[in-house]
């Protein structure tokens, strides 16, 4: 039995695939989704300062952009009668994206991949890498297209 699919989403790039797959999921196996973006600080905003308001007002608007994304795929998901849960938070993404999914208990972890490869995992890694090593969840990774 599937209770909680966890569904973390990268609001930047293409998730439609992820979402796709984690409501037909839900669907069959009666779930409840939790869809997370996990939005980290500005640099800006990791130390003492709060930097420039106008860095701030732009940051603000980024969150409410990411925030009424996350609104309107929920309510795709709920008008097929799935019932789904949104999670916009603030932290580092793997470490954010683990301990979710742990409070959460999920059942099953869905999300996408970029497929980097080469220097460009080296320097900007994967999370999705990181999720599966926790060895925690059963993890369904689908693959993504690259943003450029």
């Amino acid at each position: 039995m599937m209770k909680n699919i966890f569904v973390p989403l990268d609001l930047r790039s293409d998730h439609q695939a992820v979402v796709n797959e984690a409501t037909l999921l839900a669907k069959a196996f009666g779930s409840t989704l939790w869809l997370e973006h996990v939005a980290a600080p500005e640099p800006e905003f990791a130390g003492y300062e709060a930097g420039p308001k106008y860095i701030r007002d732009m940051r603000a608007d980024e969150l409410r952009e990411e925030h009424h994304e996350l609104l309107r795929i929920i309510k795709e998901i709920t008008a097929k009668g799935i019932e789904a849960h949104a999670l916009l938070i603030h932290g580092p993404t793997e470490e954010t994206i683990i301990k979710e999914a742990d409070r959460l208990q999920a059942d099953l972890v869905v999300m996408g991949t970029h497929g980097r490869r080469g220097l460009a995992k080296a320097f900007m890694g994967s999370v999705s890498d990181e999720v599966l090593r926790a060895n925690r969840f059963k993890v369904l990774v689908i693959p993504t297209a690259l943003d450029h």
